[in-house]
């Protein structure tokens, strides 16, 4: 899909959908190496599964995203790890967004948050987090924060990336 939108031979189909251009690049990354999906066994029906994918990514607030969880288990069941871990990835994505961070990827031994240019995150406070943890932390470039540390436990992952997003976030000058 990626190549079919942005061939050169086919910036018309941009002119068409103007929106669509906007929001496959600035869309934020999150990638932690964890299964984040409804499975076919929770909803065998793929157009109801389709459907929530859709509603669950265009969640703008917290509210919406608990919303969506709670219909879930009213229509469909208890949610299962995967389903949650999709919400807890939605809602990084959500922070990730309103301060203007990028991508954010994670593994067993680490990853990195990679700012946008226009990032309301304070650039001396994450200085000041690489001088008081350089054992977890570096600067890669102008914007990109490295952390290095064992993360191979899903929900270890899921609560470093989590705090760390929250403690980044507290630092914009909107938040001080």
């Amino acid at each position: 899909i990626w190549n079919y939108w942005n061939a050169p031979s086919n910036h018309s189909k941009m002119a068409i959908f103007p929106d669509l251009e906007h929001s496959l690049s600035s869309s934020t990354e999150i990638n932690l190496r964890v299964a984040a999906l409804i499975p076919e066994k929770y909803l065998p029906d793929i157009n109801t599964r389709l459907i929530l994918y859709k509603r669950i990514s265009a969640a703008s607030t917290e509210d919406q995203l608990r919303e969506l969880q709670v219909e879930m288990i009213d229509r469909f069941g208890l949610l299962s790890n995967e389903i949650k871990n999709l919400f807890r990835i939605t809602r990084l994505k959500l922070l990730a967004t309103e301060y203007g961070i990028s991508k954010i990827e994670a593994g067993d031994n680490g990853g990195l948050f990679e700012f946008s240019d226009k990032t309301s995150i304070n650039p001396l406070e994450l200085v000041k987090l690489v001088q008081s943890q350089a054992d977890i932390y570096r600067l890669a470039g102008s914007s990109t924060l490295r952390f290095s540390t064992g993360l191979s436990d899903h929900e270890h992952r899921f609560q470093f990336v989590e705090e760390l997003s929250i403690k980044l976030s507290q630092s914009s000058p909107s938040q001080a």
